[in-house]
């Protein structure tokens, strides 16, 4: 289970109850956390009970981040990453399920960017919003805000579940089944877990940078990108976003369709580049 949470506690108590019953339950059903790597708010208190309780606690943490997130000692295996960008695609692939307990922008920001993946079906993962004493109504307000001015899907609204307790909200993630397919457009190609395994690859493999002449019109942002798909997990899915991607399950392959002014397309697979 991937939990993403602040980095400060709070002012009530009421938030330091919630992540110490959160990371209670997961022990009790023998749940491994993955969360954002830091020892002190929410991330310290549910990550040292799930650890206390047996279970394998991962952190993914960038390493500019550490003197604010870390004081004392971890708990579990901590994964120092480059930068925010890494750090919530590892998470993402790392996890099966992903809650969020109150925080500040960054964890609204991850609680979202996993709404978005599932709505655009990139994951199949459940998304929980545990909605401690009220704190996110003003948030699911706005999303049904979002519904009646027409920005918002109503079938993507109910593409999370949340729950004022982390026995409810588990208890309606295990009942879940997303329904993504649903609410993707309809050209979104084929994604799956395997997708980040595909991407993985390309990291290690590709090694050069095109320099063919049909790249000329692509912008700076991209050229950058591009540049840094041997380094970042994060930077190829940013790459692919930019572009347009479609995966290929059964064969394998990653097709990458490149929007320059001369129409130009890739086909890009583990080792090579055609």
């Amino acid at each position: 289970m991937c939990v993403f949470c602040g980095s400060n506690s709070g002012y009530r108590q009421v938030f330091s109850d919630a992540a110490t019953e959160l990371g209670d339950e997961l022990a009790k059903r023998r749940i491994d956390l993955v969360y954002g790597g830091g020892s002190v708010g929410l991330m310290g208190l549910i990550s040292q009970k799930v650890y206390d309780g047996g279970c394998h606690v991962l952190g993914v943490i960038p390493r500019a981040l550490m003197p604010l997130e870390i004081s004392g000692q971890t708990v579990g295996e901590v994964r120092i990453v480059s930068d925010m960008h890494e750090r919530k695609a590892a998470m993402a692939r790392e996890a099966d399920a992903f809650i969020a307990l109150p925080g500040g922008y960054g964890t609204m920001e991850e609680l979202l960017e996993m709404i978005t993946w599932l709505q655009l079906g990139i994951h199949k993962k459940p998304v929980g919003l545990l909605n401690v004493d009220g704190y996110y109504n003003c948030l699911l307000a706005l999303f049904d805000n979002g519904v009646e001015e027409g920005f918002i899907k109503p079938r993507a609204r109910d593409i999370f579940v949340s729950a004022p307790t982390a026995i409810e909200l588990l208890e309606k993630m295990e009942q879940y089944t997303p329904s993504h397919q649903q609410v993707a457009p309809q050209k979104a190609g084929i994604w799956s877990n395997s997708m980040y395994v595909v991407l993985e690859d390309l990291l290690k493999h590709c090694e050069m940078v095109p320099q063919s002449s049909d790249l000329s019109g692509l912008s700076r942002l991209f050229m950058r990108t591009w540049a840094s798909v041997t380094k970042v997990v994060a930077h190829v899915i940013v790459m692919v976003e930019l572009v347009g991607l479609v995966y290929h399950e059964q064969c394998g392959k990653v097709e990458v369709a490149i929007a320059s002014p001369h129409g130009a397309r890739f086909l890009l697979v583990p080792n090579e580049l055609i």
